[in-house]
């Protein structure tokens, strides 16, 4: 598995988790559990969403629309 979006947080990794398996592509939360071991700190780059290799570049391009906001698929002229 390798990384394909670096979280801020648990929720922010799974809403990348469910948009990823909602195109059918397995994700996995690295580091999900670590932030609870910090306390109050905040900590940057200890939770990230994997996936298969041979899903890396599909799953990035998943993330890159939904970071600019670009509607996935839907035709809302029609």
């Amino acid at each position: 598995m390798v990384p394909v979006y670096d979280a801020a947080h648990a929720t922010d990794a799974h809403l990348i988790k469910h948009l990823l398996e909602d195109a059918g592509i397995p994700s996995y939360i690295r580091g999900e559990h670590l932030q609870g071991g910090l306390g109050e700190l905040p900590v940057h780059g200890l939770v990230s969403v994997c996936v298969p290799e041979s899903e890396a570049l599909r799953a990035r391009a998943i993330v890159v629309e939904w970071q600019e906001g670009v509607p996935g698929g839907d035709d809302l002229d029609e």
